[in-house]
């Protein structure tokens, strides 16, 4: 049993099926009121035409009390006797008013008879006779429920001396009749109607559904990146303002020029700071290298140099070998969102991964760093150079942020098919989770919880990121304490 609640399932439901129900449901209603109301009108109609019938048949009926045929001879006085055919000795003559069929009933003086479907007289029992009795002798139509013989129309005169009394029967029958009739009806009517209003809704809301189309067209797009022509727009014949439909279809049309205007501006803006980075890190380069070179120089002269000129000198020097790394992933970042394609040949990613893990040995013998890579050399698609740059930011990213003694297992294996998983582990004190989602962002630092033995750029990981994804590959996280993964996902290669 579905453990949804009824609700829940009903939000669920789509506008098309909420419509056809409601249209079920209202003709449902509709029919059940029009088939009571018909029938409260059919069984008063009915009930009146057998009034009108009692009424006649009293009118011609003997109101005094007629004799008793002891030997069941037939009957004398206006009523004329039983037919032939009956048995009536015994029983009381000129009770029942003549002219009336099966079902219809006397009680004159002491005679109280029915007619069975013979048209002969039965005498009425005495719980029969005292349920009749108890009608208001007022000469007008009154409902009696006999026992063992139903409902009937009785009118009794001279202070019940004389009733006579129709059975309702046939009206109930008819009506039973009408009431399956209008049922089956009724059943059919709403299945044709709930079938033609599937089809009228679903024609009515064809235009929303284009609409949707339109909108879940534009959701597919990458308006999160690169140049966007967001040229998608829903149809003219969708965008009449005089329909609900064609209000939602020129709104949603107003807002993608709107979005589309807004992803202008920012591609602009986005294309002319990438444009000042890559021309800044470009012009940068060649005094940052004058400032090194000097700076080595001086640390070459021979003479006696005071210790606070040597020091700022090595300072120097420090820095400005910083400041070019950090203008060299600068222009590396500028020119990999200029979309410039990378080289697309198979690399021996066991070969980068042996020669990035043996430099990250020497760079730090603090750090214990090992390998978990297959005899056989496996091979991806890729720029070879940019591939050793990942490797290389993944490392120099364990090696900053976790303290001496930490084990780093570089790993390779094999993912879905036609994928190659390349991940750096590390059992370091993990990396605060809510700093994770930011990790792949540019500039992006951690706290304390992983302090840094070294200064950094904050680009390291942000390159990663771009690189990877210039591959149309996938590089993911997943960090606690004792454990940081970083998941690299690229495609296989053949050797």
């Amino acid at each position: 049993m579905s453990s949804v609640p009824r609700a829940d399932r009903r939000r669920r439901w789509t506008l098309r099926r909420k419509l056809v129900v409601a249209v079920v449901l209202l003709l449902t209603v509709v029919s059940l009121a029009i088939g009571l109301i018909g029938e409260v009108f059919i069984r008063d109609t009915m009930v009146t035409q057998v009034d009108s019938q009692l009424q006649q048949a009293v009118d011609r009926g003997d109101h005094g009390p007629g004799p008793f045929d002891g030997g069941g001879g037939g009957g004398g006085g206006r009523g004329g006797p039983y037919p032939n055919w009956c048995n009536t000795t015994g029983m009381p003559t000129n009770v029942v008013p003549p002219g009336l069929g099966p079902g219809a009933l006397g009680v004159r003086g002491s005679g109280a008879v029915v007619l069975d479907q013979n048209v002969c007289p039965k005498i009425l029992a005495n719980n029969q006779i005292a349920a009749l009795t108890s009608a208001p002798a007022d000469g007008h139509p009154h409902t009696v429920s006999v026992p063992g013989l139903g409902d009937y129309r009785v009118i009794a005169t001279n202070n019940g001396a004389v009733l006579t009394g129709l059975p309702l029967n046939q009206v109930d029958n008819t009506l039973d009749s009408i009431n399956i009739a209008l049922l089956v009806i009724a059943g059919i009517g709403l299945v044709v109607a709930g079938s033609a209003g599937a089809v009228i809704i679903s024609a009515a809301l064809r235009p929303l559904d284009r609409v949707a189309a339109t909108a879940s067209r534009v959701v597919e797009l990458p308006l999160d990146r690169g140049e966007v022509a967001l040229s998608v727009r829903v149809p003219d014949e969708d965008t009449d303002p005089r329909t609900e439909v064609g209000k939602v279809g020129a709104a949603l049309n107003r807002m993608l020029g709107h979005v589309a205007s807004a992803l202008n501006v920012r591609q602009e803006s986005e294309t002319r700071v990438r444009q000042f980075v890559a021309d800044a890190s470009h012009e940068l380069r060649t005094p940052l290298a004058s400032i090194r070179g000097y700076a080595e120089l001086t640390r070459r002269y021979e003479g006696q140099v005071p210790p606070d000129v040597s020091h700022a000198m090595r300072r120097i020097q420090s820095e400005s070998t910083r400041m070019t790394s950090l203008v060299e992933e600068l222009l590396l970042l500028a020119r990999l969102d200029a979309g410039r394609p990378l080289a697309r040949e198979p690399v021996d990613l066991s070969r980068l991964v042996v020669d990035a893990v043996s430099d990250a040995h020497v760079t730090s013998r603090d750090h214990r760093w090992q390998l978990a890579i297959p005899a056989e050399p496996v091979f991806v698609l890729g720029d070879s150079q940019a591939l050793h740059q990942v490797l290389l930011n993944l490392l120099g990213n364990a090696r900053a942020h976790t303290p001496p003694g930490t084990t780093v297992v570089t790993g390779i294996h094999n993912g879905q098919p036609g994928e190659v998983v390349l991940q750096v582990v590390d059992d370091g004190p993990g990396i605060p989770q809510q700093l994770q989602p930011e990790v792949f962002e540019r500039f992006a630092r951690g706290d304390g919880s992983r302090s840094r033995a070294s200064g950094g750029t904050g680009l390291g990981l942000s390159i990663v990121a771009a690189i990877v994804d210039a591959h149309g590959g996938e590089v993911a996280l997943e960090s606690r304490p004792g454990r940081t993964v970083f998941t690299v996902r690229l495609t296989a290669g053949a050797q």
